[in-house]
């Protein structure tokens, strides 16, 4: 699934594709805390997140994920 991330620094609107979401997680980062742009987003098409939210969003799909996993495959002891 592509992803968009949009940042604004002084006038100029930053926009960068990423096949990925750890792609886009990371240029997101980079780009807030390294280069101190301003209105880091991350887009999936559907929705606009904030780093906070997209981070909140990856983390909760991997936990859903390993609890999938985990009642597919049996218990061993």
């Amino acid at each position: 699934m592509p992803f968009v991330v949009k940042a604004h620094v002084d006038d100029l609107a930053l926009t960068v594709n990423a096949n990925t979401a750890k792609e886009a997680f990371a240029k997101a980062v980079e780009w807030h805390v390294v280069n101190g742009f301003g209105g880091v987003s991350i887009s999936d098409g559907h929705k606009r997140f904030t780093i906070a939210e997209f981070s909140w969003t990856m983390a909760s799909q991997e936990i859903a994920n390993t609890v999938a996993a985990e009642r597919r495959s049996p218990v061993l002891s």
